[in-house]
């Protein structure tokens, strides 16, 4: 059983400045309370968003102009810390499907791709003209194309890179480990049916 495959993500992007984003920036330990991953998209941020009142501080993920934003750009070292599967669930459930960083943190990495969020790198360089691209029109439609490895920004394309594995996982739909194990339940059943001991 495999999921949709991913060859591309099209949509918008937002420009989520700084290095070393941890996961705790991500999404506050203090939220990770709920028994399932639905709503964390909410506090997606929250501490870089909200005062200490709740009330929204002047960013770009509280910036109408990125609303609908499926396209995160971002700095070096992104979701490094703790290796909270929150981080990329809370992403995933506040309707990012794609990261544009320098660099990430492996164990983030992982386990945004097997939620199929797209992780791509790309230089210092390329990621300030994206995010300037981005800036001077919220509405530029944004690419990441996983097969050709490159990223389009209206009419401007940049070479991107993502791990082997990853990039292929991707491609053939065979990124989600959950599908892959229940893709053996009827080879585990027959086997199981020979066992003496799992009969009743």
């Amino acid at each position: 059983m495999s999921a949709d495959p991913i060859i591309k993500v099209t949509g918008r992007g937002v420009f989520v400045p700084g290095d070393d984003v941890d996961t705790d920036r991500i999404i506050p330990a203090r939220f990770m309370k709920c028994i399932t991953f639905d709503g964390l998209g909410e506090y997606l941020f929250y501490d870089v968003r909200k005062d200490e009142n709740g009330d929204d501080k002047i960013h770009n993920l509280n910036d109408s102009r990125f609303t609908g934003a499926n396209i995160m750009v971002s700095g070096n070292n992104f979701g490094c810390g703790s290796s909270r599967e929150h981080a990329p669930q809370a992403i995933l459930r506040a309707g990012y499907s794609a990261i544009i960083a320098g660099s990430f943190a492996e164990i983030f990495f992982g386990n945004s791709t097997n939620l199929g969020v797209v992780c791509v790198t790309a230089s210092a360089q390329d990621r300030q003209i994206i995010a300037n691209k981005i800036e001077a029109d919220p509405q530029v439609e944004v690419t990441i194309n996983i097969e050709e490895c490159k990223i389009s920004v209206g009419d401007t394309s940049f070479e991107c890179s993502i791990k082997s594995n990853a990039r292929d996982s991707l491609l053939s739909g065979h990124f989600d480990p959950l599908n892959e194990l229940l893709s053996g339940a009827d080879s585990v059943a027959i086997v199981a049916n020979k066992l003496p001991y799992m009969q009743v």
